[in-house]
């Protein structure tokens, strides 16, 4: 059964320029131990998610494709809370709020000591998401692309879709 944590390194990796990289490297991007890095891709691989060529891992991008747009939203549902602050995230972060315009409604934020903005709480995919996001661009993007299908409206999910296609590319 997959975890939160399998997700989010799938998605890590996903997120990586080459689309490749080694247990020692997702666990610096995740924050996460190199042994949760490990025992998240073997679940991933067991899920028909991702699989190994010469012992590195590689994401199966049409499964996860499927997955993320259309089962993960499920399987990993919105917890929202009260109004705190945070690190923006779905349509109050970027890529999607330069296509989604923000209403008067407070964005969805992880809290986080760190952030910036005041918004309503979205509990992250994993507790080290906002650390690891805040330090990688790319990644950050990704996460808050997923938050936008798990927890947006149907034009927020359409515009995240179209902007996570170049990932699965």
């Amino acid at each position: 059964m997959l975890k939160p944590q399998d997700l989010y390194v799938l998605l890590a990796l996903l997120s990586r320029v080459d689309g490749s990289a080694g247990y020692t490297e997702l666990a610096e991007q995740t924050g996460l131990a190199i042994s949760a890095v490990h025992g998240a891709l073997k679940r991933a691989a067991v899920a028909r998610l991702a699989m190994f060529e010469e012992r590195r891992p590689v994401v199966l991008k049409p499964q996860l494709r499927e997955f993320v747009l259309h089962g993960a939203k499920y399987a990993f549902a919105p917890v929202w809370g009260t109004l705190t602050r945070g690190v923006p995230t779905a349509y109050g972060a970027a890529p999607l709020n330069s296509v989604i315009a923000p209403s008067g409604d407070p964005v969805p934020v992880w809290p986080h000591p760190k952030g910036t903005v005041r918004g309503l709480s979205l509990a992250p995919l994993y507790p080290s998401v906002p650390d690891a996001a805040l330090k990688n661009e790319r990644l950050y993007a990704v996460l808050t692309l997923f938050d936008a299908i798990r927890s947006g409206q149907a034009r927020e999910r359409e515009a995240a879709q179209k902007l996570l296609e170049p990932f699965f590319q």
